[in-house]
């Protein structure tokens, strides 16, 4: 029987989707608990966050959902685009319109960081195989990600470039 179009294909979905959420909102709710000294219950978050992506993975396998680095790219390149161009447009639109300032903010800062992200892709697709190696620096706030260095202050929310995560 056929994966493509099944009820199993949208249940892998929708199920890769869950645990890829889970993980996110458990890495959250572990740096939460670790600011208010909790540091065993974040272990745990942590820990059930690991075991969230392990399913995530699965299921994704299961779906033929990874496939070469450069069709990867590609894939990437295209997701990011939808992105920039017509989901976070319209969420801005929405947020700013229902007056939902925080949302309105959260959303532009993406949008503006997903147009980098599909340009580092597309640099690493044109570069593929090529062996150039570089660190990465991703701003804690707006996810603002450069090569090479960090800013002084991230040119989407100014933050300080000192702040910024290091991605080797």
């Amino acid at each position: 029987m056929a994966l493509t179009g099944s009820q199993t294909e949208k249940n892998l979905q929708e199920a890769f989707a869950g645990e890829s959420q889970a993980n996110r909102k458990y890495l959250a709710f572990a740096k939460k608990a670790e600011q208010e000294g909790f540091k065993q219950v974040a272990k745990l978050f942590r820990a059930a966050a690991e075991a969230e992506t392990v399913h995530a993975h699965a299921h994704l396998r299961a779906l033929a959902g990874i496939r070469s680095t450069k069709e990867n790219l590609q894939e990437a390149i295209a997701g990011e685009t939808h992105e920039f161009k017509q989901m976070y447009p319209a969420m801005v639109a929405k947020a700013k319109a229902e007056g939902i300032k925080q949302a309105e903010i959260s959303f532009d800062y993406a949008n503006q960081v997903e147009k980098i992200h599909a340009a580092l892709y597309e640099n690493a697709l044109a570069n593929l195989g090529k062996n150039k190696e570089a660190d990465y620096y991703v701003c804690p706030v707006c996810g603002y990600t450069v090569e090479e260095k960090a800013p002084n202050t991230c040119p989407i929310c100014q933050t300080l470039g000192s702040k910024f995560i290091k991605i080797s």
